[in-house]
């Protein structure tokens, strides 16, 4: 099972996943849906699975308290689940080796593995620099499916 199977389902779902990261006190799964892609980590080259969460939020709460996360895709009765440690950058998270340009760069390449198409660019980096967006690069360490087999019956 690889990255593939992510870009199959992804495109077919118009980039939605769940993610699932946990909160830092109580100790339980935090749940949302976002918009996420697959590209190349802006420092190293390695895949990896983004999306860009606003500012101030729980799910970067979570992230900054625990690193690391779950993404779900699915099309129809099939998914595949990656998990592994995330990385933040943004406004409020610093990635080493990448610098105010190259975040603006990232979030518009982000925002377009997951689909995403807007008609002035410049405007949609306004918006993310008054939302405070932040970059979440998750590194693919496993992944899991439904087996083969077991669609489901309408």
């Amino acid at each position: 099972m690889s990255l593939e199977l992510i870009r199959e389902l992804g495109s077919q779902e118009h980039w939605l996943a769940v993610l699932v990261t946990q909160r830092p006190a109580a100790g339980r799964s935090a749940v949302s849906v976002v918009n996420a892609g697959i590209l190349d980590h802006p420092t190293t080259g390695e895949p990896t699975v983004a999306f860009v969460a606003r500012g101030r939020t729980a799910k970067l709460t979570n992230l900054r308290a625990n690193p690391y996360a779950t993404l779900v895709f699915r099309a129809g009765w099939e998914w595949v689940a990656v998990e592994g440690p995330t990385e933040l950058a943004g406004p409020d998270d610093k990635l080493d080796g990448l610098d105010a340009e190259g975040l603006r760069h990232l979030l518009r390449n982000i925002y377009h593995a997951a689909g995403g198409q807007h008609d002035d660019l410049d405007e949609y980096d306004r918006e993310m620099a008054a939302d405070r967006r932040t970059a979440v690069l998750l590194s693919p360490k496993r992944f899991s499916a439904n087996p083969p087999g077991t669609e489901h019956e309408d």
